[in-house]
């Protein structure tokens, strides 16, 4: 790695520190788990680390191995960082990263939560258990940013782009979804920001699993 900050400790965890413990490490990765951005996506969605602070941690984390830089193919051919296969293995220490962090003190801030924020916090306030037989594929459009939510033996996979078929779709903008996942607003009284097509039963079961009894 081109950093030199190392806790010099042979122990797996401080090694994993190496890798993931300077700041904006953990935020991109998290940025990433749903599927590639380009640069500017990027740095979009984390408005405050500087461009300069960016660069040297996505060198950090190809150098290290977590994530990988490509081309795509026509007809967008821009470049992309993405997960690797190891990268991914972070997925379920973010969701309870995620469930830990709930009960930290809160802290004023003017950012507003992005749409990869909400759909982390869709699996960490997730109960697997109370989705029982649901076997789904939700569209979710976010402000336009859309992601593909499928639901299968008691599990949720979450990528961004446009499912092949869907049983239900709901679109909003940020602050109608965190209103539902982490609010735990009914959806009839979110407002004219939400817009709900398709089995609305079955989307129900969803966002019951993610605010059981009484959860806010």
């Amino acid at each position: 790695m081109t950093t030199a900050r190392t806790y010099g400790d042979p122990c797996a965890a401080a090694r994993a520190l190496d890798l993931l413990g300077e700041r904006w490490a953990l935020m991109i990765v998290r940025d990433l788990l749903f599927g590639p951005k380009r640069y500017s996506d990027l740095q979009s969605g984390l408005p405050n680390a500087s461009p300069t602070m960016l660069s040297q941690r996505l060198r950090d984390l190809e150098e290290g191995g977590v994530i990988r830089r490509r081309k795509l193919g026509p007809p967008a051919r821009a470049w992309v960082y993405e997960l690797t296969e190891w990268g991914h293995d972070l997925e379920p220490i973010l969701v309870h990263l995620g469930r830990w962090g709930r009960h930290s003190p809160p802290k004023e801030t003017t950012t507003p939560l992005g749409t990869d924020s909400l759909m982390l916090a869709v699996k960490s306030h997730l109960e697997p258990a109370r989705l029982g037989d649901l076997d789904a594929t939700f569209l979710v459009d976010v402000g336009g940013d859309v992601f593909t939510l499928r639901v299968s033996a008691g599990e949720l996979a979450i990528r961004r782009g446009e499912p092949d078929r869907w049983d239900a779709a709901l679109r909003t903008d940020p602050a109608g979804l965190k209103a539902l996942v982490i609010d735990g607003t009914p959806p009839g009284q979110v407002g004219e920001r939400l817009e709900i097509t398709g089995d609305r039963v079955t989307l129900q079961r969803l966002l019951d699993a993610l605010h059981p009894g009484d959860q806010t």
